[in-house]
């Protein structure tokens, strides 16, 4: 393999959206470290996946709650692969009353910890060896409940301290964007209501009434949940096609987040001869 072929640490690569973001890497001549913590189930499956495909590939297991052991973590990517150009901090917890119901301390400190410290953990210290590309970019995955929080359809979908975490995301990727330049480029994906994140395919979803699933797709522009796939073509695009965005927030979310406010018809208004006069 070339010499010069770029190795990407994925967080949360197991399953859903990580490991769609994994294999799409390695389909474009990455080398890919991916990380998971629990759902072991899926292991089995995943490792045959990237098997499948044949390119350089490591699955290290890590709780990323225990900070002390980020650096070893690092450290394996760099022993295994060498170097390390691309990081996607695809790892989070939380959301879902339907599923929680009121808030717990203990609750609350797991969704901060895992949507929001972890993140910057990991962050500090890839960065050193991230500068050390001629390329580097960070991914930083985070979702529409920093914008829109606990209220309208995803008042059952969305805490206050996931909606939080997620608000802090996007003030890291500024931060990380001006750390890392001009050789690291960090730009964020603020998610929607997304299959395997707040959609069909997770336990919360099926705890929802058919209104309330409903509501959700009427509040969204595009009228329909988003995939996996729409998820890795923006991974793609920003990876590949756009080196000159970096400090961005791309919204990924089928138009949720505008979609409650409706456009009111144009008003006939009055006669030209009744127009204000000018001067």
């Amino acid at each position: 393999m070339a010499d010069d072929q770029k190795v990407a640490l994925v967080l949360g690569g197991i399953k859903g959206i990580g490991k769609g973001i994994g294999l799409d890497l390695i389909d474009n001549g990455v080398k890919v470290a991916l990380t998971y913590h629990d759902w072991e189930e899926f292991l089995p499956e995943t490792q045959r996946d990237f098997e499948s495909i044949g390119n350089d590939h490591l699955i290290l297991k890590i709780n990323l709650l225990e900070t002390e052991k980020i650096g070893s973590l690092v450290r394996q990517v760099l022993n295994h692969f060498g170097r390390l150009d691309i990081l996607i901090n695809n790892i989070e917890r939380g959301g879902w009353p339907v599923v929680h119901g009121a808030y717990t301390r203990d609750q609350w400190d797991l969704e901060m910890a895992t949507t929001l410290r972890a993140k910057q953990w990991v962050f500090d210290f890839a960065l050193p060896y991230l500068k050390k590309s001629k390329d580097a970019c960070v991914i930083n995955l985070s979702s529409i409940a920093g914008i829109v929080g606990r209220s309208g359809p995803a008042s059952f979908v969305f805490n206050e301290g996931y909606s939080a975490a997620n608000r802090g995301i996007s003030l890291l990727t500024e931060t990380w964007a001006r750390l890392g330049a001009p050789n690291v480029r960090v730009n964020e994906i603020m998610l929607g209501f997304i299959e395997t994140r707040h959609g069909p395919k997770t336990r919360g979803w099926g705890l929802l009434t058919e209104d309330q699933k409903q509501a959700i797709l009427d509040h969204t522009l595009l009228k329909r949940i988003g995939e996996i796939e729409d998820v890795v073509k923006v991974v793609r695009f920003i990876l590949f096609d756009a080196p000159f965005l970096t400090g961005s927030v791309i919204r990924l979310d089928g138009g949720y987040v505008i979609g409650g406010a409706q456009v009111a018809p144009m008003p006939k208004g009055l006669e030209p001869e009744q127009h204000p006069k000018i001067g």
